[in-house]
């Protein structure tokens, strides 16, 4: 229940004065539709004014001028501004409308004086101001020297937007300390209230950067309450009741009938998982491991486990070919050890359909590997209890749910990504979860030779190409987008399928992200299966393409591309035996780019790429988190801020180690942090 105290926070903006019907929904587009959201509106700039006069009023600085309406100049055909000749005893200044009308001529009367403020323009030797503020002159004063600029969308000015941010924080209460008092005056960082004053009041550029202190306040607590979300989410699980699952002999046939043996890295990763499983409370355990570490095989052993203690398990991806690949290597391997598999994908027919449905709503299978398709309606399980998410990253949080919700109360999860990222982001993304990682790939794997060579040398590329195909090769040319652009000199994957095909003499394939469903997962399946000797793709071969006989990857324009990008695409090589290469292709080279590449050509290793990625960053959006469910932090910077992060997160489990029911004063004083920074809350108090 939400604190009485943030009431007035979480009031509609309309509560606010001089916002109406019209206003608030072009509020909503900018901030969002509660007075906290206005509060919490950081100003992206600020401007600095200068009192001067006319003769000393300098090109392009924000001046403010005391003036002498002398006549208007109405526009003399459409189109044309409204011109306001005004001067000061120094000279003369021309007030510019664009979008004048007869309303001016009571705003700036002729023979009356008024404070005209804004950017100042010379055209044919006389200063002019592009729409001014204007006051009268005896309130010069409300014109401020230094003014914050806010976001604004059409129809809402800036400074209405300045006006209204100001009038949430006179709404805003003086809230209890939630921080700890020690860390406070280590940081030396001001209260709640006191930081949102100098948010929207700067008196200098250096209080709008985000490592000020007011700043670091702000984003510290906003962080806070991210972390105590995802532990509260982490204790609720601790309290659920859950299948208690142990290996039996089904575990260990499937074991012996691995084609290698374990690394050191999944076998301390199958002891985490079976920990998990055994012990009564809900699993929820992210395995995060690089391309071709074997995350499916430890998966494999844990379904095995569900099977040995006489439940049923689910394996979810994202696409079609890789649920078939999933089902083609662990079907046998399961029913080597009498476990039963059925796949389950959209375009099954009913005929298909209709026995697997039977064989899981029965029990007489104990594996489901599929699609989308698992958790619809007409699927029922026996008795699930684990489900399996692979490149969980491609699914959302109700996809995850929606197949869990088909068992009964407490399935376990394990959740699977081959993109390794940083534990600052790991804590920020997945600090919910449990995390095992595996850093070693199986025996068999032969490293991939990375080149990094101009675009110049294409044609030599293709002449490789064509000499390894000859000798049984397979192959990936990638390119950045789909067709030509004239914004940017990209090569179009059509255009370089159309180019390859003619100069190859070979049947080349063509995936990409607009292509019909069908038709991409026809053309990728001939090509793992070895019928088509190229593949010309967009990244939509990024994830869940598997074919060992696949030796060349070659990367368009790879100064374009993401590093954390890159090296999953490099992945899609090396997966056999055979000696593999990947060709990066580059353009124009910055100082960025050329480490990036640089990074790639040198390391193989995902944890340490995905570190060098986050530094290279150093802002934006990190391994492109925004379509992954990444928090959409108000002012917390997770480049910026990661320190933070990590010391949140800590003081997030220290709170709820100390206080579980966050009863005690400082617990009481979290609650309405908590509250404050719930994003989901955006309903007024009322309701």
């Amino acid at each position: 229940m939400r604190p009485q105290i943030l009431f007035p926070l979480f009031a509609e903006v309309t509560t606010l004065k001089g916002v109406g019907a019209k206003v608030a929904p072009q509020i909503g587009k900018v901030a969002g539709p509660l007075v906290r959201d206005l509060l919490f509106l950081a100003p992206t700039g600020l401007v600095h004014r200068r009192a001067t006069t006319a003769d000393q009023a300098m090109e392009g600085e924000v001046a403010i001028l005391d003036v002498v309406i002398d006549r208007h100049i109405r526009p003399h055909k459409i189109g044309a501004p409204w011109k306001v000749r005004a001067s000061d005893p120094t000279g003369f200044v021309h007030l510019i409308w664009f979008r004048g009308g007869p309303h001016l001529e009571r705003l700036v009367p002729s023979g009356e004086r008024r404070v005209v403020s804004g950017k100042v323009e010379i055209f044919n030797n006389e200063i002019q101001i592009l729409h001014p503020d204007v006051v009268k002159a005896e309130a010069a004063g409300a014109i401020p020297l230094a003014e914050t600029i806010y976001p604004s969308t059409e129809g809402l000015a800036r400074r209405i937007v300045r006006r209204l941010a100001l009038e949430a924080l006179k709404t805003a209460p003086d809230l209890p300390e939630w921080q700890d008092p020690a860390w406070i005056e280590r940081k030396r960082w001001p209260g709640w209230r006191a930081a949102l004053e100098t948010l929207h009041n700067p008196q200098t550029e250096a209080d709008l950067s985000p490592d000020a202190p007011p700043r670091l306040r702000l984003a510290y607590d906003e962080l806070l309450a991210h972390q105590l979300a995802l532990a509260r989410r982490r204790q609720s699980r601790q309290t659920v009741g859950a299948p208690v699952i142990t290996p039996g002999p089904a575990s260990e046939q499937v074991l012996a009938a691995l084609p290698f043996e374990l690394t050191r890295a999944q076998k301390q990763a199958v002891v985490e998982i079976r920990a998990d499983l055994a012990s009564g409370e809900q699993m929820g355990r992210l395995l995060q491991g690089d391309v071709g570490s074997g995350k499916t095989a430890v998966a494999a052993i844990a379904m095995a486990d569900a099977a040995a203690s006489g439940r049923q398990s689910a394996l979810m991806a994202p696409t079609e070919i890789l649920a078939r690949q999933h089902h083609q290597r662990l079907a046998p391997m399961l029913e080597s050890a009498g476990v039963r598999a059925v796949l389950l994908t959209g375009r099954d027919t009913a005929a298909e359909r209709r026995p697997k449905l039977a064989a899981l709503a029965s029990g007489d299978a104990q594996v489901a590997i599929g699609t989308h398709a698992l958790f619809q309606d007409a699927v029922a399980f026996h008795d699930l209890a684990l489900a399996v998410i692979d490149e969980q990253h491609r699914f959302g949080v109700n996809e995850r749910q929606r197949l869990q919700a088909k068992g009964k109360a407490g399935v376990h999860l394990l959740t699977m990504s081959a993109t390794p990222i940083p534990r600052t982001l790991e804590l920020t993304q997945y600090g919910d979860l449990d995390v095992s990682r595996l850093r070693e790939k199986p025996p068999g794997r032969t490293p991939v030779t990375t080149a990094v060579l101009p675009l110049a040398r294409i044609d030599e590329v293709a002449n490789r190409l064509k000499a390894a195909v000859a000798e049984g090769a397979q192959a990936y040319w990638i390119c950045p987008l789909v067709a030509e652009s004239e914004a940017m000199d990209l090569a179009a994957a059509e255009a370089r399928a159309v180019e390859l095909r003619a100069h190859l003499g070979l049947n080349v394939g063509l995936a990409h992200g607009q292509m019909n469903g069908a038709d991409r997962e026809s053309v990728m399946t001939a090509f793992s299966e070895g019928h088509v000797p190229v593949l010309v793709a967009t990244t939509v071969v990024e994830v869940g393409v598997d074919v060992p006989n696949a030796t060349i990857m070659v990367i368009e324009h790879a100064d374009r591309f993401g590093l954390a990008q890159l090296h999953q695409l490099r992945g899609r090589v090396g997966r056999g035996s055979k000696q593999s290469a990947c060709i990066l292709l580059y353009g124009d080279l910055g100082d960025v780019a050329r480490e990036r590449l640089d990074v790639l050509r040198r390391s193989e290793d995902g944890f340490e790429i995905a570190e060098e990625d986050f530094r290279l960053r150093g802002g934006g959006d990190p391994l492109g988190l925004k379509q992954s469910g990444f928090p959409a932090y108000r002012f917390a910077d997770p480049m910026r801020h990661r320190e933070l992060i990590l010391a949140a997160s800590d003081d997030a489990r220290l709170i709820l180690n100390r206080d579980p029911e966050l009863t005690g004063e400082r617990g009481r004083a979290v609650q309405v942090l908590e509250a404050l920074f719930d994003w989901r809350a955006d309903r007024p108090a009322a309701d």
